[in-house]
């Protein structure tokens, strides 16, 4: 338990470091909401004064609410292009007594008509056009050419007509009766095909036939009441031409409608809890249309008598043609939009920092050195959801101060939790793509293609299938699946309530409001929470099995019990079926590591630090070609205080070997164990008594060499006195203390220093088995040897195995060196024991004139029959002489006789060296291949 608490206070530390680093662009983002707030309230004050005045929270309108009548000559009748029953004779155009139409649908008919027969009402004539409270109860209208009280002319619509035409003397207005009737079609799309064939079809052939209005009840009950609404918006309000059209109004356009139906049904309804839950239940639709109003009264009559009436007694403007944008429309856009850009605009940031742990296999390098999956999850995880936490409470404040309705007007309670919910979720988001990208470009563009797509999307498809009342419910909350449509949905709800609180002077949305059916708020939270949660359980699933950064994949079932007892049961009878199916020819020294190998699996043996049994790494051919066996076979045994040494040529398998026992490759076959752990079962043990200082350095470049040191001596549980004397001790060592080097950031460093830094990391924290692949690359001499005398000293507690292109390296520090080609050790010993073994020669060297290179010849043959000439350049040559055939004074001798009769620029005698014997094993088992 220390430990995993030492492991998430490493981590947490090199976050906090992390990102100070960066607090200019933490700030930039954290600004961002605040600036564009700024202007979404500048916007909405200019909104504002268009709509409402500055003192009374009701809105103040400019004329009574008229309908657009059609003109007597161009009302529906039956015709060829109309044969719709119901439709009156077209004899009626010829006396002017057609009457205005209306269509009406819905899944009940008896409701249906009863509501539309009480649309129409006999009420008063008015008595100026100053009266504008008895004509907002009535049902009346112009001509369709007009669409002011400044026309001489009003239509007023009644069931009947008894007078043509009322005269009003004080204002010479004439006001004429037209007879309304009520028409039940059995679809919405019977509807719409008459509408189009009367407006569309009509216009080509010069016969319009225009219907008032058309209405679509859906499910509406004497509980419900649900209704899409098509009423005529012809000439007057159409902008750019004179085509005819019908405008549909949105079941959720605007959200103040329910609110002035409340209070209208109040007034009805003694029990005020039933009129809220009714009139909350209603349609979210346009307040400024009378279409709207006139069946509203009529399903309040319907459930509550004649008596029962709701006044609209003015409106703001005459319905604009679909396809227009209303200033309302234009701030709905803008502040759903861009709050939606705007709260997603951390996603790509928690994408891009996990990602980039990825790509550069820093998330590999922490757990190679004991980080495990919990303190990283937990902390990173945690760490972002802070981070999050204070750049929301940032745009929740700013929103505040700026006004903005949608933060002032409701509930604070709600919006908190809607955003504390989607701030986790868009986390757990971050880390499920994660998973599936390794490349930091891709998943930056996929984040902001996912930041950008979702506002427009939402705008553009999403909120017209929500307000659509005949899209199936059921197919928006499958679209609400997607996270970015669950915060659309929420931010459009909020703007939608706070709109029509703001309209009429009350508070937005509020929890009661949660349980009304047509809020999507409810369901917009349930789904975020529970994508939350299975979003983190398959974001770690992947991470397991596809290897996400983390080292090995797993299997597909490893969180079953016997998942693991039966993959290390097929590796062991794989590693036994590869031993009994090896037949290569092994060396002598090979075959006694091998039987050493064998008694330590029988009885372990507690020197060993490191022990592996035929490992091998087999890659699958792709595209036709062969499989590839990278490592065929490789077994040792490492006891503590040695350090074994790997040469071998480029593509031997030296790092695919390192790389399977640092955890960073799953081995094809065979075993190992360290410190008497399974490398296959127990790897995450391994990772806390190792050290790995990799072929390529994997560092932060925003954190110092002295912070990387912190990090990783935390990380094998060092804190204290005992952390800061192991980091300072560790920069001394390998000189990177003066100067100021140590606080200097790692992407300042030159490639010497990286260098020295990574073999300092893998050193720190007393590690038992230490993994260096080539660590002295790019070094000066100086440089080289001081990380050697360090590494030599750090031998004496540990066992260090290390890759290297470098004799001099391998001989100064290696206790054994192993000589790896094609997949395999060829030899192993200590470095005298192979210059011994492979090289049991003298290196003759001479060099002359090409013209006397025969005589040479001759002289090294009568100093020895069996000299191999190994080299040939111009006038140099090299002879590998048998030690048992020559003597070092007849070699003397023999010099001295040839310079008396040629002349000899120079020759030398050396002794075999170990780079000679690399050559020679090397070469030797490249020939026997061919």
């Amino acid at each position: 338990m220390a430990h995993f608490w030492n492991q998430t206070n490493a981590l947490f530390r090199k976050n906090l470091v992390y990102h100070r680093r960066h607090a200019r662009s933490h700030l930039k983002v954290i600004l961002f909401p605040a600036i564009l707030f700024i202007l979404l309230g500048s916007f909405q004050s200019y909104s504002n004064k268009t709509d409402r005045t500055k003192n009374d929270p009701i809105i103040k309108l400019e004329w009574p609410p008229l309908l657009q009548i059609p003109s007597p000559q161009f009302r529906a009748v039956m015709s060829d292009s109309m044969p719709f029953s119901g439709l009156p004779d077209a004899s009626c155009r010829g006396t002017g007594s057609c009457p205005v139409t209306v269509l009406i649908t819905g899944n009940n008919r008896t409701i249906g008509e009863s509501v539309a027969g009480k649309m129409f009402i006999d009420s008063p004539e008015p008595n100026s056009t100053s009266d504008f409270r008895t004509i907002a109860d009535g049902v009346f209208g112009t001509d369709a050419g007009g669409d002011r009280l400044d026309s001489n002319l009003l239509y007023h619509v009644r069931p009947q007509c008894s007078a043509s035409l009322f005269r009003n003397s004080t204002s010479e207005t004439d006001v004429i009766c037209a007879e309304g009737l009520n028409l039940w079609r059995n679809s919405s799309a019977e509807i719409n095909d008459e509408l189009f064939k009367g407006y569309r079809e009509g216009n080509t052939q010069g016969i319009l036939n225009e219907i008032l209005a058309a209405y679509d009840f859906l499910d509406t009950s004497g509980e419900n009441f649900n209704v899409n609404i098509q009423f005529n918006s012809t000439y007057g309000s159409n902008l750019f031409n004179d085509e005819p059209e019908l405008l549909r109004i949105p079941r959720s356009e605007n959200m103040v409608y329910p609110y002035i139906l409340f209070y209208a049904a109040s007034r009805s309804f003694t029990n005020k809890e039933k009129a809220s839950k009714l009139c909350f239940s209603l349609p979210q639709a346009l307040v400024k249309s009378l279409p709207l109003t006139m069946v509203t009264n009529a399903y309040l009559q319907f459930l509550r008598g004649a008596s029962t009436k709701m006044v609209l007694d003015f409106v703001a403007e005459m319905p604009v043609p679909g396809g227009l944008l209303r200033p309302g429309d234009l701030s709905t856009f803008l502040n759903i939009v861009f709050y939606t850009w705007v709260i997603l605009q951390v996603f790509p940031v928690i994408l891009s920092s996990l990602v980039y742990e990825k790509q550069r296999k820093l998330r590999i390098m922490m757990k190679m050195h004991g980080l495990g999956d919990v303190p990283y999850w937990m902390i990173t995880y945690a760490y972002f959801l802070v981070i999050s936490l204070i750049y929301m409470s940032c745009y929740f404040g700013f929103g505040v101060l700026t006004g903005l309705t949608i933060f002032k007007l409701n509930s604070y309670s709600v919006q908190c939790i809607f955003y504390f919910v989607f701030t986790n979720l868009q986390i757990s988001m971050a880390f499920l793509l994660a998973a599936v990208f390794s490349n930091l470009k891709t998943a930056a563009v996929v984040a902001y293609t996912i930041v950008f797509g979702t506002g427009i999307l939402g705008f553009l498809l999403f909120q017209s299938l929500v307000d659509d009342a005949s899209f199936p419910r059921g197919w928006v909350i499958f679209m609400e699946l997607y996270p970015g449509f669950s915060l659309y949905r929420g931010l459009y709800e909020l703007s939608q309530y706070a709109r029509g609180g703001y309209m009429v002077g009350t508070s937005g949305m509020i929890w009661e409001y949660l349980s009304n059916s047509n809020n999507g708020m409810r369901e917009v939270l349930i789904i975020m929470s529970i994508e939350w949660v299975v979003f983190l359980i398959v974001s770690y699933y992947l991470d397991q099995v596809i290897s996400s950064g983390s080292g090995n994949r797993r299997s597909l079932l490893f969180f079953l019990p016997n998942s693991q007892r039966k993959d290390l049961t097929s590796l062991e009878k794989s590693s036994f079926q590869s031993a009994e199916s090896s037949v290569q020819i092994e060396n002598g020294d090979v075959s006694e590591e091998r039987e050493k190998v064998e008694q330590l699996l029988e009885k372990p043996h507690l020197n060993y630090s490191a022990i592996c049994y035929n490992l091998k790494k087999m890659y699958r051919g792709k595209d036709g070609n062969p499989d590839k066996l990278a490592v065929k076979g490789v077994t040792l045994a490492l006891p503590r205080g040695e350090c074994f040494g790997m040469l071998g040529p480029n593509g031997a398998g030296k790092t695919t070997f390192i790389s399977m026992m640092t955890g960073l490759l799953k081995p094809s076959s065979g075993s190992a164990y360290v410190e008497g752990l399974n490398l296959r079962t127990q790897m995450n043990k391994i990772y806390g008594s190792m050290g790995v200082c990799p072929q390529h350095d994997l560092l932060w470049d925003t954190l110092t060499g002295r912070e990387h040191l912190l990090f990783y001596g935390r990380l094998k549980n060092l804190k204290g006195a005992a952390l800061s004397e192991a980091v300072e001790n560790s920069l001394k060592s390998f000189n990177l203390f003066q100067g100021g080097v140590a606080d200097r950031l790692a992407k300042k460093y030159s490639g010497g220093m990286r260098r020295r830094l990574s073999v300092a990391i893998s050193l720190i924290g007393d590690p038992k088995v230490v993994y260096m692949d080539e660590p002295s690359t790019g070094l000066d001499p100086a440089s080289r040897k001081m990380l050697w005398d360090v590494v030599k000293h750090a031998k004496k507690d540990r066992a260090i195995i290390l890759t290297t292109h470098s004799m001099d390296e391998a001989e100064y520090l290696c206790d054994r060196i192993g000589i790896f080609v094609d997949g395999n050790f060829q030899c192993l010993g200590t470095s005298d024991e192979l210059k011994a073994r492979y090289g049991g020669c003298y290196m003759f060297t001479m060099t002359t004139s090409p013209e006397n290179g025969s005589k040479v010849e001759d002289l090294v043959k009568r100093l020895s029959p069996n000299a191999k000439k190994t080299y040939h350049l111009y006038g140099t040559q090299k002879f590998e002489l048998p030690k048992d055939e020559v003597k070092l004074s007849d070699v003397f001798l023999t010099v001295r006789q040839a310079k008396e009769r040629f002349p000899v620029q120079s020759w030398g005698l050396a002794d075999t060296t170990l780079e000679d014997v690399f050559i020679k094993v090397a070469t030797e088992h490249s020939e026997s291949l061919h």
